[in-house]
């Protein structure tokens, strides 16, 4: 996923003359089809004294799923998919237990057929057991069920010691809380999770595209920008109300706008005060509004290509969860942090994730059985930097493009302070790791990996634990 931890050393398109090099590829791998496979991989590790990481789909910025001279645990390929209906003392309704290894584009029309939705993310190929619904997970369905972390029943797992456990709210139950945000491959080989499934119905959809303003009028653009943050604070009173967004130097964009059990009538409605708004600035827009009867012809909308995404896969990714109050009472500094990112050198853009109404309204019942950085509850929205670069970009390129990246999150941590950052979409060097990552949970989620991972097995950058190691140059973990 992220040509930083690939080296670039040997692509598909590198020149057949050129040498090619492991880089920080993993030199063993098992392709895990039970738990007896994760067993005799991790043996053979501790008996060879070889660094393991686990592997699902590879969607990955941090370098967790990858790793010079380690051995891969490989779920991708536990593909199976089984609905039900769970009973427990917590739930009882419709459910679904999903191998490690299935993707979004594989669940969402099998759920539709069984009039269900499930929680999974924007990008198709994105595995939901994994790293993904392990680190919090966003979609397009946050306003309406929250995190797909928040919506786990149980997990089954593999522990180092070799122990096959399943873990839910009653049953291994420290375990259970730090495989549901606490950080993807820590804790556990996850071999399947159930999670809740949802009643299906219509959704309407949504997406906005706001003129260019003349040319140097940037003011104009960055006002829009500055009414689009307003109107989020009008949004996020909507439960079921989800958004992506883009955002450059010179341009302004909805890519896609959910509205779960809502018509054409709602999703206007909520758009009305921003599109007003617009107009005042002397800007036109193009809006895009539909119903589709059921989710995933909603996701099919907008994603035409399954199972393909429309994401890049030469750019490094960082990230800033943008609090309420930022937005309330710190809006200009927001801003400007935004203005400075977008203007920076190599031109980076931003994508802003909307729609924690419905985390808000979950906090009474979650906190105590998942692991989900506190600053999501308190999150208006999810900010995403990506800068793009070469597919062939030298070493000194990614590292140089890394600092950048590193440095914008520090502007946006000046102008949101307290809160976090989504591991999943964060950079892996960043000095505040513990704090913006895992927040007060740190200190408790470092007991759990000591009680199910005494040895520190299991590594990767940026995880709980991970500074008990020093990484060197050849790919080797030496203990401090």
């Amino acid at each position: 996923m992220s040509p930083f931890w690939a080296n670039n050393t040997c692509t598909p398109f590198t020149s057949p003359a050129a040498p090619c090099l492991l880089g920080n590829y993993a030199s063993y791998a098992i392709n895990i089809s039970s738990a007896a496979d994760v067993v005799a991989g991790l043996q053979f590790a501790k008996k060879q004294n070889i660094r393991v990481q686990v592997k699902n789909t590879g969607h990955d910025y941090l370098g967790r799923s990858t790793g010079q001279g380690s051995l891969a645990l490989w779920t991708h390929n536990l593909k199976t998919i089984n609905f039900l209906n769970y009973t427990s003392a917590r739930y009882s309704g419709p459910a679904v237990k999903l191998g490690a290894g299935v993707q979004a584009f594989e669940v969402y029309p099998k759920a539709a057929a069984h009039g269900l939705r499930v929680v999974g993310g924007y990008c198709p190929t994105v595995g939901i057991a994994g790293g993904y619904l392990q680190g919090a997970g966003h979609g397009p369905l946050l306003g309406t069920y929250g995190l797909a972390a928040d919506n786990t029943l149980e997990v089954e797992v593999v522990t180092v010691d070799g122990k096959h456990l399943v873990a839910s709210p009653t049953r291994n139950s420290d375990l259970f809380w730090a495989l549901n945000g606490g950080g993807g491959g820590n804790y556990g080989i996850v071999l399947s999770v159930t999670t809740r499934a949802h009643r299906d119905g219509p959704v309407a959809g949504a997406s906005l595209s706001v003129s260019a303003p003349a040319k140097n009028d940037t003011e104009a653009h960055w006002k829009v920008v500055e009414a689009w943050h307003r109107h989020l604070l009008y949004l996020d009173a909507l439960p079921g109300f989800t958004s992506v967004y883009h955002i450059s130097n010179t341009s302004f964009q909805l890519s896609q706008a959910t509205y779960a059990d809502h018509g054409l009538a709602d999703i206007q409605s909520a758009l009305d005060p921003f599109l007003k708004q617009v107009k005042q600035l002397g800007l036109n827009y193009t809006l895009e509004k539909n119903v589709q009867p059921t989710y995933y012809e909603h996701y099919v909308r907008y994603n035409p290509k399954l199972p393909y995404g429309s994401y890049f896969n030469n750019e490094t990714i960082g990230g800033r969860l943008i609090s309420r109050d930022a937005v309330k009472s710190n809006l200009p500094a927001v801003i400007k942090a935004l203005r400075n990112i977008t203007n920076s050198r190599g031109t980076p853009f931003v994508n802003g994730v909307a729609g924690n109404a419905g985390l808000r309204a979950r906090v009474g019942r979650l906190p105590s059985t998942n692991a989900v950085l506190p600053a999501w509850r308190d999150a208006l929205y999810h900010l995403i930097i990506e800068m793009v670069y070469p597919g062939d970009a030298a070493t000194a390129q990614l590292v140089s493009v890394q600092a950048d990246m590193n440095a914008h999150q520090d502007v946006l941590r000046a102008a949101s302070p307290g809160g976090g950052a989504y591991i999943n979409e964060a950079t892996f060097d960043n000095a505040h790791w513990k704090e913006d990552y895992f927040g007060a949970n740190y200190d408790k989620l470092l007991q759990v990996k000591k009680r199910y991972d005494p040895q520190f097995v299991l590594y990767g950058p940026a995880s709980v634990g991970s500074d008990t190691w020093v990484r060197e140059a050849d790919g080797r973990l030496c203990r401090k």
